[in-house]
């Protein structure tokens, strides 16, 4: 071959190396790009802002009116699971006016009842008739839940029914002896509150009653914790005036 032609051959063999070069640069560019889409598209979890809480970090709301539904079911497990998630609806009121509390002080589901006080359901919350969950348990004999209300809560001592009675007043005029105890001997309730129609717990026990034994034990457990004899109702009379009205000799015998 003559030397000319190898010199002709020098600039052609420089474009197809750099040719070649390029491609081989392109091609690892590529690649590096490849590389980092797979990257972008991996499971691996992105980094949480901590001023903005995951989904899952926000604590659970409970839809309105869903607890009230699970007390009137009688559902403990609901009414458990749904207060671990939320308190935030436990003093709700139905159109009643009642909480899940009065609705299971209502229908004495003492458990229910238990686990809504612990959770920090209001004692004290009245409904449209001005029944709360502490003064229908005291009147209506609701013993057990009474109990671990005195326990675990402070029942508002200025907080009066609708006639203007206490809890301990219509304990004593329902016969509820138990309630009536406990009342005493938690000693919190005033025993000589009077009501309305200026009835204590003592004038209601004689006046409205038939002088039952059940009556004379009520009576002689308000006299013995104290309740004052001499007080007069709204027609001026007293305890003793009614017991011997209606001609209860037991009753009488207490009270003179």
């Amino acid at each position: 071959m003559k030397p000319y032609s190898i010199l002709w051959l020098f600039p052609m063999l420089l474009v197809f190396a750099g040719c070649a070069d390029h491609s081989s640069q392109s091609n690892g560019t590529n690649t590096s790009t490849n590389s980092i889409v797979l990257d972008s598209t991996t499971s691996a979890p992105l980094p949480t802002n901590p001023n903005h809480p995951s989904k899952e970090e926000t604590p659970m709301s409970i839809a309105p009116g869903r607890l009230l539904q699970a007390v009137s079911a009688e559902d403990l497990n609901l009414v458990q699971t749904l207060l671990d998630q939320s308190t935030a609806m436990i003093d709700e009121q139905n159109e009643k006016g009642e909480s899940p509390l009065l609705i299971a002080v209502h229908h004495n589901m003492i458990d229910i009842a238990k686990i809504l006080i612990d959770h920090g359901a209001n004692i004290n919350l009245q409904d449209h008739i001005q029944d709360s969950p502490y003064l229908y348990a005291g009147a209506q004999g609701k013993t057990e839940i009474l109990t671990y209300m005195l326990e675990n809560s402070e029942p508002d001592q200025s907080i009066v029914n609708r006639f203007g009675g206490n809890a301990l007043i219509p304990a004593a005029e329902k016969g509820h002896l138990a309630n009536v105890k406990l009342l005493l001997t938690d000693g919190r309730v005033d025993i000589d509150h009077q009501n309305h129609y200026g009835y204590t717990a003592l004038i209601e026990a004689v006046a409205l009653r038939d002088g039952s034994k059940i009556y004379q034990d009520i009576v002689r457990e308000l006299l013995a914790h104290g309740a004052n004899k001499e007080l007069r109702d709204n027609q001026g009379k007293t305890a003793e005036d009614y017991a011997r009205e209606l001609g209860y000799d037991q009753l009488l015998s207490q009270l003179t």
